[in-house]
C-alpha cells in the first residue's frame, strides 16, 4: 500500500479528444502515463492506470491540476489537429530503463506531420541494430501521444505496430489527422486502404 502523501499526490482522469476518451495518470514528478482510447472507458483506465507504475488506490479518480490541465488541452489539441508537440508536458519516468528514456526523448522530438522510422531513430541514438529494441520501446509506451510513437514507422514507411485500440488503423488515422505524407511520393490517401 502506499504512504498517505502519495494518495494526495497521485490522481487519474479521463477526457474527451476526436478519437473518443482518452486518459492520464499524474504523480509529484510529472504525468505518469496517458492512454490512447481503448474499446470503453473501463478498459482505458484500466491499461493506463496498470502502466502507470503506481498501485491503483494510490492513484484515484480527481480533478486534474493546472499542469495537467494544460497537458490534456494540447492532448485534445493535437489530436484535433493542432500541430502540438507536447514537449513541455513534464512526464515522470523515473520507473523506466535509460535506453527507453532515451528513445522517448528522442521521439518526443519529432514535429507533428513528420515521421523517422525505427531504424532511423536506433541510428539516431547511435546504433542501427537497435531498430528492433526501438520499436519494442514503442510498443511500451505509456505516455501516448505526449512521446509520439505514431510518428515511428517500420522500414519502408510500412505503419509497423501500433498497441492501442484499432492498432495501425489508429497510428494512420492520427498520423492523418497531423497532415502526415506517407508512400511513394508522399501521396495522401493510404490511411483509408483497409
Amino acid at each position: 500500500m502506499a504512504p498517505p502523501e502519495a494518495v494526495a499526490d497521485c490522481g487519474h482522469t479521463l477526457f474527451a479528444t476526436v478519437l473518443g476518451p482518452c486518459g492520464i495518470a499524474w504523480g509529484p514528478r510529472g504525468v505518469l502515463a496517458v492512454q490512447l482510447p481503448e474499446a470503453d472507458e473501463a478498459r482505458t483506465r484500466e491499461r493506463m492506470l496498470r502502466g502507470c507504475g503506481v498501485p491503483q488506490e494510490a492513484c484515484p479518480a480527481m480533478a486534474p491540476p493546472p499542469s495537467v490541465r494544460h497537458a490534456i488541452e494540447g492532448i485534445q489539441a493535437l489530436l484535433a489537429g493542432e500541430p502540438r508537440d507536447l514537449r513541455e508536458v513534464v512526464l515522470d519516468m523515473e520507473r523506466l530503463s535509460e535506453f527507453h528514456r532515451r528513445v522517448y526523448a528522442h521521439v518526443r522530438a519529432i514535429p507533428p506531420g513528420s515521421t523517422r522510422t525505427y531504424g532511423e531513430v536506433a541510428e539516431a541514438l547511435g546504433d542501427k541494430s537497435l531498430a528492433r529494441a526501438v520499436g519494442q520501446a514503442m510498443g511500451h509506451n505509456p505516455f501516448a501521444p505526449v512521446v509520439p510513437c505514431h510518428r515511428v514507422l517500420a522500414a519502408g514507411q510500412r505503419s509497423g505496430g501500433f498497441s492501442a485500440q484499432g492498432g495501425a488503423r489508429t497510428k494512420l488515422r492520427m498520423l492523418e489527422i497531423e497532415g502526415a505524407r506517407l508512400g511513394a511520393g508522399g501521396e495522401r490517401g493510404l490511411f483509408d486502404a483497409d
